[in-house]
């Protein structure tokens, strides 16, 4: 079992987790596109898994539970459940795909998530099995091919009629069982190496720091500031996803092993 070096690497990913755990713990989202890109430019792709999957399992407990009992679990389940089965199809398309059309693809896909939020789009067809099931499906094909679930469910719940405690509760008991699935494929893949096991812990306390501020800041937050942090956290998503950031975390990348050396 090897300890971390205490680092640049190990002192960005902090400030970064505690920064997501801020999002997380207001919006009920967004932690994964914040620490997802730095984790996996200082410590790799794989790294990035393990980390965050250490990360939405014990320290978001506190604020997970109590969503859960709120959520409106008739519309969770199915998409959750669109999102268990299409996944397969979102890795398929990944392996035979060309990268860089397919994130093009997938920005695009999610700046139409965010005009929905942005022009206050409300849905006002039914809200039944199918149309959860539909908008898990596509989180799923999104989360296979770039691991980014979140905007088709997110554009599905904010724009209906429930208050800001609902579509939170509903994004966060989401994305728990996701973080369940995929602790079973990480563990399954043998990916769960102490080294990796072990930066998620040590960044942990400061996750649940910022998930502690951001709920405080939820509670205390209009309706109209809910739907503009949202907002933004898909905008940032979606900017993210964009191939003309590569640069930028590889840059990042370069800086820390410079360091380090």
């Amino acid at each position: 079992m090897m300890f971390p070096t205490l680092d640049l690497a190990l002192a960005v990913l902090v400030a970064v987790v505690l920064v997501a755990g801020v999002a997380r713990g207001l919006a009920g989202f967004g932690s994964g596109m914040i620490v997802a890109p730095v984790a996996g430019a200082v410590y790799g792709p794989t790294a990035a898994l393990v980390i965050m999957l250490i990360l939405d399992s014990l320290p978001a407990l506190p604020i997970t539970i109590p969503a859960i009992r709120i959520a409106r679990w008739n519309e969770v389940f199915p998409a959750f459940v669109g999102l268990f089965l299409l996944y397969p199809l979102g890795v398929f398309i990944l392996v035979h795909g060309d990268v860089k059309t397919l994130r093009w693809i997938i920005a695009l896909t999610i700046f139409a998530s965010v005009a929905v939020l942005a022009f206050n789009y409300r849905y006002r067809g039914p809200r039944n099995l199918a149309t959860s099931f539909g908008a898990g499906s596509v989180a799923g094909v999104l989360s296979g091919i770039a691991a980014i679930p979140g905007p088709p469910v997110i554009a599905y719940w904010m724009a209906s009629d429930y208050t800001a405690a609902i579509v939170r509760a509903n994004l966060m008991s989401f994305f728990a069982l996701e973080a369940l699935i995929s602790a079973v494929v990480l563990w399954t893949a043998g990916l769960l190496q102490w080294p990796l096991v072990i930066v998620g812990l040590i960044s942990a306390p400061f996750y649940f720091v910022g998930l502690t501020i951001g709920g405080k800041l939820f509670h205390h937050a209009s309706e109209n500031t809910y739907r503009l942090v949202t907002f933004g956290l898909i905008l940032l998503s979606a900017f993210l996803a964009l191939p003309l950031f590569d640069g930028l975390f590889a840059g990042l990348a370069a800086f820390v092993k410079a360091d380090a050396e």
